[in-house]
């Protein structure tokens, strides 16, 4: 059994591969790369790279097992030997999806892979289609989001190593589910990142909130490229995902003729098309530039609009979540000073951005760019995700933040809205447990720097020994999700509404037309009403305190309300504080007629 081992390393004058206790030459080759041919080497195998004078043996940087954590030596794993059962899987479109986002080690008590495919039948049962994993690479410690990941080909061996991924992605689609999964390609984590000895992965002429950025555009960029485009094809070909999701591409730095984003799509849809599968790639951006998802120069997609974005496929739009939490909370720190109106939520709903060439309080310029010619399903919407979760000092979700009706409501709205909806874990029965920020770094200095960092960040927000210490397992072991919950009644009576708001999606096709000119919304910011009509369903959304009546169609008949609805003496609908109705009203009253008659007032 011959194995060939390989190594980028422009940066080395002597590479040698250590092969269980035996070390081998290794030769320099074009381009920076080392390669060796080794005798009785195979799947299983453990080895390290010797660099230069240095003792110690390093991971490979394209490891794809590091069964021993982010400072062991790596292993050689053969994607051949599994044998997969997902003949024929065609993933729901995007178009058609609901997203769930979860955090595989806080999903479940046991927190892995295979605890987290014993779940699944919950999320059919829910309605979802899309299954997304926050990053599952290796990264150190015991425990963490998964953001500050150094083994990026290798997937985290306290969740299940390689083989128990696959045999969640596996299953995934066996219960009919698409399986997404969470990339960081604008950094390394600090912690156990060894590329730096190998070549010139970061560059120190641009920053970001991490460090370094990138290398997508400097010397020896070729090969820092291609390792996040062979890592992006990696997870779709070998693991069987079906889209990716890009964290924080705003971070990304790239000003050559052909941006990386455009070079990834281009090489993810010739996968796409040798395979014979449906793949998506998933931005995160606070760009507000439409570019990240315009179809690429002579990309077909039957879209209308200039051509020559990136090409990706979706994004998720923030702007949408701060307006909506903004008005259902009063929060107004930080990036939520530039929101809070109603206005702004209609803004969001009819043209996506609210800051589109418009100025920024908050970053202090003009910020965004006009979406036009763009299919809704272009963006993700939600009201809740890890950061907006997790990036709150005690990890509070919406219902803890707003209340119950308040957080039903919003989930009326992402549900109804024309954008793919998503969900994070926990979200759908309002789940008891935070989900705060936590991490196990092994270097010390850099724990305590951490758990400083964090209170310090979060001062405002109390006592320094009241913010939780994302260093200390209590405060992972608190985000973890409690599914006993679901025998609670409140909890229960959540996990309902959210079934129901699916059901109501998927069976209206007007609420799945991602045409943002078929959406029609009116409101009054006084009086705290917004009404949205799509195609037949008209809905009424109440954002006041007050009851709001609403018209009856002669011919309509309610399909959803948050509370039980009654006729008023001037046959009108009698909507609660906090509340929402859809109706079915027919085609009669067509196009551009989205008006509600609807009125503040106690009934």
């Amino acid at each position: 059994m011959m194995h060939r081992f390989a190594v980028w390393g422009p940066r080395l004058e002597d590479c040698r591969v250590q092969v269980g206790d035996t070390v081998h030459a290794m030769s320099p080759e074009e381009r920076g790369w080392w390669r060796a041919e080794v005798e009785d080497a195979g799947h299983g195998t453990d080895y390290g790279f010797l660099v230069d004078e240095d003792p110690k043996p390093y991971p490979d940087p394209r490891s794809m097992w590091q069964p021993k954590g982010v400072h062991g030596v790596s292993r050689v794993l053969d994607h051949a030997r599994f044998e997969w059962t997902d003949d024929g899987w065609l993933p729901v479109p995007l178009a058609r999806a609901i997203v769930y986002e979860l955090h595989v080690g806080t999903f479940t008590p046991e927190g892995t892979f295979e605890a987290a495919a014993g779940k699944l039948a919950h999320l059919r049962e829910l309605g979802v289609t899309h299954v997304e994993l926050m990053p599952v690479n290796s990264f150190p410690g015991r425990w963490g989001w998964g953001y500050d990941g150094v083994s990026l080909y290798a997937p985290q061996e306290r969740y299940g190593g390689p083989e128990g991924l696959k045999k969640f992605v596996d299953a995934c689609h066996a219960a009919g589910l698409a399986a997404l999964l969470d990339v960081v390609y604008n950094h390394f984590g600090p912690d156990g990142n060894y590329t730096g000895k190998f070549g010139p992965y970061i560059t120190k002429n641009h920053h970001t909130p991490w460090g370094g950025a990138v290398n997508f555009e400097e010397s020896g960029s070729d090969e820092v490229r291609r390792f996040f485009c062979d890592n992006a094809q990696m997870w779709l070909r070998d693991y069987h995902f079906d889209g990716l999701r890009l964290d924080a591409i705003h971070a990304f730095v790239d000003r050559s003729a052909k941006h990386f984003l455009e070079q990834l799509s281009e090489e993810v849809e010739a996968l796409a098309q040798e395979t014979g599968r449906s793949l998506v790639l998933i931005a995160e951006s606070d760009l507000n530039d439409p570019r990240v998802v315009t179809p690429r120069q002579g990309q077909e997609d039957g879209e209308s609009g200039e051509y020559g974005g990136y090409g990706l496929d979706a994004q998720w739009s923030d702007d949408f979540h701060h307006a909506l939490f903004a008005l259902l909370t009063g929060e107004r720190r930080s990036y939520y000073s530039d929101f809070g109106s109603l206005a702004q939520v209609a803004k969001a709903l009819a043209e996506v951005y609210v800051y589109d060439g418009i100025y920024s309080e908050y970053r202090e310029r003009v910020h965004g760019r006009p979406v036009e010619g763009l299919s809704a399903h272009r963006f993700l919407g939600y009201i809740q995700n890890h950061d907006q979760v997790g990036n709150r000092a005690f990890g509070s979700r919406v219902h803890v933040e707003a209340g119950m009706r308040k957080a039903k409501l919003a989930a009326a709205m992402v549900m109804t809205a024309p954008f793919v909806p998503m969900i994070f874990q926990g979200e759908e029965f309002a789940a008891s447990s935070p989900f705060l920020y936590f991490a196990d770094h092994e270097d010390r200095e850099l724990a305590r720097a951490v758990s400083q960092g964090r209170r310090r960040e979060h001062a405002a927000d109390g006592a320094w020994d009241e913010i939780p210490d994302p260093e200390a397992q209590e405060t992972f072991d608190r985000s973890k999700l409690h599914w006993e919950e679901l025998g609670e009644p409140e909890q229960a009576g959540m996990l309902e509404w959210y079934r129901s708001l699916v059901s109501l999606r998927m069976s209206q096709p007007s609420l799945l037309d991602g045409e943002r000119s078929h959406v029609e919304v009116t409101f009054d910011d006084a009086q705290g009403w917004l009404c949205m009509k799509r195609g037949p369903v008209k809905m009424l959304f109440n954002f006041s305190d007050e009851s709001v009546s609403m018209a009856a169609p002669a011919d309509g008949w309610v399909l959803l309300a948050s509370d039980p609805t009654s006729l008023t003496e001037n046959s009108a609908f009698s909507v609660p504080p906090f509340g929402f109705v859809a109706l079915n009203v027919g085609w009669r009253e067509g196009h551009g007629e989205a008006g509600c008659g609807a009125s503040s007032g106690h009934n």
